[in-house]
């Protein structure tokens, strides 16, 4: 008297394994240290909602660094003043050697809301 529902479940199943085949799977993460170059080092930005993923990023000087800025959350932009960096979803990556140390103030370049304001965060080099 029951048998039918686990024909309806078996159905289900299915169509959701159809769904999933038909939609397809997220992409497997890539390597990105792979593609750098000898002695080259990564720094990757990611930005969402109003705030960027890290309060302080550190960074060596003199090294070369390929600076990824990636948008998770909103429409964000990064402005490095005093080393004039600008990325954004148009140009998401620069190669850069960061040459004077200090503490250089990092802020969203394009107006985003009523956040705007408080995205700020630091790069230090050492």
């Amino acid at each position: 008297m029951q048998k039918w529902i686990l024909s309806t479940l078996i159905t289900v199943a299915c169509a959701m394994g159809v769904y999933l085949m038909a939609t397809g799977l997220p992409e497997k993460p890539v390597n990105e240290a792979a593609e750098l170059k000898e002695g080259q080092e990564l720094l990757k930005i990611t930005a969402t909602n109003f705030e960027f993923d890290q309060k302080e990023y550190v960074v060596k000087a003199g090294t070369n660094y390929k600076v990824k800025y990636a948008n998770k959350l909103g429409k964000h932009g990064v402005e490095i003043k005093g080393l004039d960096i600008e990325l954004d979803e148009t140009s998401p990556e620069i190669e850069f050697t960061f040459d004077k140390p200090g503490t250089y103030e990092m802020r969203c370049s394009i107006m985003c809301g009523q956040g705007h304001g408080d995205m700020i965060s630091t790069i230090i080099v050492q």
